[in-house]
């Protein structure tokens, strides 16, 4: 029998505290290929500590991180974002002045480990791979605008396809459609579990909507006061009296640090 495929992304007992405040406190859960995975919780429960634990931008007190069987625990995000791990943020990251194509020629050009500075011209390096995947995230017909003129949710779009150059085995998604409305949010999130399942990405995703959540997340896992109280389907952790108790109930709808 041939060994079981590991997980792409497997937290183990995860800590970190600030000043004796326990922001994640022993926290282990996994992400399977093609699977989106709902990380959610009421404001302070530890979302943004665990994501940055699992992207190097922060190192666990105590616990380890796996990539596809590989211990990644304590890498700088760039050698992690190098074994493919991509990144999108509440907050979109593109360069305003540059023309949809350009931001992601440049993110193709950077994952290729090249420097447009010592080859030539940007604009003309990888278009047909950043059209490629402007096609993907329906942002074709905007290839040429500026990102700095574009609506929100387009400019969402756009990092989309800017995280998915560095052809990632697990995509992070920090609150993913904060800010836009509840339209583009579905659309977007349909957008990215459509894409996880066609190249087989683990999607890991905070998230403050909890219809984008029960709708799109094929599993759910909450965190209250940095612990896990609960993982399961979106049916599952609804009907979860601790969950209702602490967040759905509660009527938080935001998610926090």
């Amino acid at each position: 029998m041939s060994a079981p495929v590991p997980p792409v992304l497997e937290a183990r007992d995860l800590a970190r505290s600030f000043g004796g405040v326990k922001a994640v406190d022993g926290a282990s859960f996994s992400v399977e290929a093609g699977k989106l995975v709902a990380l959610i919780g009421p404001n302070g429960a530890g979302k943004t500590t665990c994501f940055n634990m699992l992207n190097g931008q922060i190192k666990p007190d105590r616990g380890e991180v796996l990539l596809a069987g590989q211990p990644i625990t304590g890498l700088a995000p760039r050698k992690i974002w190098r074994l493919g791990v991509g990144r999108t943020f509440q907050i979109t990251a593109t360069f305003a002045s540059m023309t949809v194509r350009e931001n992601v020629q440049m993110a193709l050009i950077s994952h290729a480990g090249k420097s447009w500075r010592l080859f030539g011209r940007a604009d003309q390096r990888r278009l047909g791979p950043a059209d490629a995947l402007l096609a993907q995230v329906g942002m074709a017909e905007q290839a040429e605008h500026a990102c700095g003129v574009l609506a929100y949710g387009d400019l969402k779009r756009v990092e989309l396809a800017v995280a998915l150059a560095n052809e990632p085995k697990l995509l992070l998604m920090d609150e993913p459609t904060a800010g836009m409305a509840p339209q583009e949010r579905i659309a977007l999130m349909a957008l990215t579990a459509r894409i996880a399942r066609q190249r087989g990405i683990a999607v890991l995703f905070t998230e403050h909507d909890m219809d984008v959540v029960f709708a799109h997340a094929d599993r759910v896992l909450v965190l209250d006061r940095g612990r896990l109280i609960a993982s399961g389907t979106s049916a599952e952790v609804r009907s979860n009296p601790q969950v209702r108790a602490v967040y759905l109930g509660s009527g938080v709808t935001s998610g926090g640090h």
